[in-house]
């Protein structure tokens, strides 16, 4: 479906939406060459109607946003992009331009938690101390725990589950972040499969 950018000089509106949370994130414009640069890179280019002049979110902050899925309202003359945020999209460093945050759940604040630690200078820190050894280690650990979470299937005891299970989600986090991964981005991908599968 084509775009209909005469209707209103050359600009369309364009909701930016997160495509874990469906929170939406901001309101920009889009010109036609805009519209383009968004689709053949990837990442959400705005028209700047303050600077008159392309615009790629995150071209100073590093915050880019990067497109899942673009859908045209049925008049032709609004776009929805539902894309993954690296990082807040708000320049106040909210994770939205409105007020509202959407609460994505412990997983997301724990990972936070992790990040602190790590980049704390508290020695004591357990997080700390075992980030520091490196990935072997902290993949022996992931292993580790995984080993116990299955022998704990195996009994009755659903605390001691669910407590191994906690143990493995905790140490995995870790190791995401040793790679350079955000859980985030792995929400994206099951999110991807379930789409091509459904």
């Amino acid at each position: 479906m084509d775009i209909d950018f005469d209707k209103s000089g050359g600009l369309v509106p364009v909701i930016i939406q997160d495509v874990n949370t469906l929170q939406v994130l901001m309101l920009g414009y889009m010109n036609a060459e805009a519209y383009e640069k968004t689709k053949s890179e990837g990442l959400v280019t705005f028209f700047s109607r303050s600077k008159m002049r392309l615009w790629t979110k995150g071209e100073t902050s590093g915050n880019y946003l990067y497109v899942k899925d673009i859908q045209i309202d049925c008049d032709r003359d609004t776009i929805l992009v539902k894309a993954q945020p690296m990082g807040a999209t708000c320049h106040t460093g909210s994770t939205s331009c409105f007020a509202e945050e959407t609460d994505k759940g412990f997983v997301y604040k724990l990972e936070d938690i992790i990040n602190e630690r790590i980049t704390s200078g508290d020695e004591s820190s357990y997080t700390k101390k075992l980030y520091s050894k490196g990935v072997n280690k902290i993949a022996q650990k992931v292993g580790e725990e995984a080993v116990e979470l299955v022998i704990e299937a195996k009994d009755s005891n659903e605390n001691l589950f669910v407590n191994e299970a906690a143990d493995l989600l905790f140490h995995y986090l870790i190791l995401l972040k040793y790679k350079g991964i955000h859980f985030e981005d792995i929400e994206t991908v099951l999110a991807e499969r379930h789409r091509i599968k459904s």
